[in-house]
């Protein structure tokens, strides 16, 4: 009869936040690489609120389990600004030429592999359309559009024609 006493299931992780299943798994994944039996559970589990996540171990696991958790910092978020959009390209109006314009630079820049973004795809005379990629990545999105520029348009439309031709 002990033994049923020290083996029942005590929750040692139980969270309803957006990132809930993820630390659970992280937690139980944890525990496990220490040697200790842990079960995820989700709210179709008895007992477990709804919109929550659990992490169960047996009782006589359990004091270890908490020490173990607690000696375990929570991983920060990347506060680095490197993915931050920044512009690299506004053309000079809103016209459709303008929007031509830096619909080209996004192509080019995404035949050269760069991911890029185009802001300002509604036509509003008055806005410019800009081209963003991530700030990492701004000085070689520059220097792309920079040997673009001096290769001339001919060597822009055979990029865009490739990129085209590879989608």
């Amino acid at each position: 009869m002990t033994n049923n006493i020290t083996n029942h299931p005590v929750t040692v992780f139980r969270s309803a936040d957006e990132h809930a299943q993820d630390q659970a798994a992280r937690i139980a994944d944890l525990l496990k690489s220490a040697g200790i039996q842990a079960t995820v559970l989700d709210d179709s589990a008895p007992g477990v609120p709804q919109g929550a996540w659990e992490v169960q171990v047996a009782s006589a696991d359990s004091a270890r389990a908490e020490a173990l958790i607690a000696a375990t910092p929570e991983p920060q978020p990347d506060e680095s600004h490197d993915m931050d959009l920044v512009t690299i390209f506004r053309s000079g109006d809103g016209t459709l030429e303008g929007e031509m314009e830096a619909q080209t630079v996004k192509n080019l820049l995404d035949a050269a592999g760069i991911q890029a973004v185009m802001i300002g795809d509604v036509p509003i005379p008055s806005l410019s359309h800009e081209v963003r990629v991530p700030r990492d990545v701004a000085d070689e999105a520059r220097r792309v559009i920079a040997e673009a520029r001096e290769s001339g348009p001919s060597a822009a439309e055979e990029a865009e024609a490739e990129s085209e031709a590879s989608n």
